[in-house]
Parts: structure tokens; C-alpha cells; sequence
């Protein structure tokens, strides 16, 4: 009951919304927990997690997208708020990963099926969280490592219940 307060498009966007603003504040009055939330890396995770627990492929769709787009529209509206210093260029990577977002999620969702395809889903999306701390950001911190171990352990290791659904259930 809980997943299904939570997992839906109204909530995510106004988790997204509220993400954005945290995220955005952290920045200014913290150091570790800013530069933690100003990186690829914690919103792959929580990308993964929401599409994972959603209930169908297109549940995914439907919830990592608002709660993306929430998390932008707060985090740029905010910083603009507080007059804060950010560039064009970020604004569009972040945006064409919220674009993006619906089709991470059908994928990401996938991992959690059983055969080869999933699996690889999967290590493409520990990659790249890897990669964007290295190649974005430089190197790897130990919260970085600590981010993948749990991409790592939600992919491979945790089991999701599903309810089983036929192929005209799913569509609806």
C-alpha cells in the first residue's frame, strides 16, 4: 500500500520537487553532502530504485521522468533564487538526462528479469556510474564507491516481488 503512495507520478514529481530545492541548499551550506548530491552518480541510485520498484515497465516511465524533471526545475529555480553560480552547460546535461529518463527507466526496470540482457542492463549502469564520478568529476571518493556497491547490490543481489501480470494487464 505504502509503494503505492509513494510510486506514482504525482508523488515523484513532488519528491523530484523537493529533491531539487535539498539538493540545491546542500550546495550552498555543506560541503560533502553538495558535492554528493551535485553528482550523476546519487541520481543514477535513485533512478535505479524508483524504476526498479515500479510496478510495471511503463509505471517506471511514468515516475523516474516527474520526479527528474521535478528535481531540475527546483534545483535551477532555486539556484537561481539564491543567486547562485551554475553554467548553461550543466543545465543542458541535466536536462537531456531528464529527457532521457523514460528510457533509462523502461531499461533499468528490465534488470530485475531473468536472462543475459538484463544483466548486462545492469553492468552498463554500474559503468556508467563509475565513469561519470571519473570522467565528470575526476576520481572516485568513497562515497562514490559506496553509491556503486549499492547500484551493485540493487542490481544483482535484491530481490523485487512483482506481481505476475499478463501482456494486456501490463498495457493498461
Amino acid at each position: 500500500m505504502m509503494k503505492k503512495i509513494i510510486l506514482n507520478p504525482a508523488s515523484m514529481l513532488l519528491i523530484g520537487l523537493l529533491s531539487g530545492v535539498v539538493s540545491r541548499l546542500l550546495d550552498l551550506y555543506t560541503t560533502n553532502l553538495g558535492n554528493i548530491f551535485s553528482q550523476l552518480a546519487i541520481w543514477i541510485l535513485f533512478g535505479v530504485l524508483i524504476a526498479i520498484y515500479s510496478s510495471t515497465k511503463r509505471a517506471a516511465v511514468f515516475n523516474v521522468f516527474p520526479f527528474c524533471v521535478g528535481m531540475l526545475l527546483t534545483y535551477y529555480g532555486t539556484a537561481m533564487l539564491t543567486d547562485g553560480v551554475y553554467s548553461d552547460s550543466y543545465i543542458a546535461a541535466w536536462t537531456i538526462f531528464a529527457l532521457c529518463s523514460p528510457v533509462f527507466a523502461w531499461f533499468t526496470w528490465l534488470t530485475k528479469e531473468k536472462s543475459i540482457f538484463p544483466k548486462l542492463i545492469s553492468a552498463g549502469i554500474v559503468l556508467v556510474s563509475i565513469l561519470s564520478s571519473v570522467v565528470f568529476f575526476d576520481r572516485l571518493r568513497i562515497y562514490d564507491l559506496v553509491i556503486d556497491g549499492l547500484l551493485v547490490y540493487f542490481l544483482f543481489f535484491k530481490r523485487v516481488e512483482r506481481e505476475k501480470r499478463g501482456r494486456n494487464e501490463e498495457r493498461k
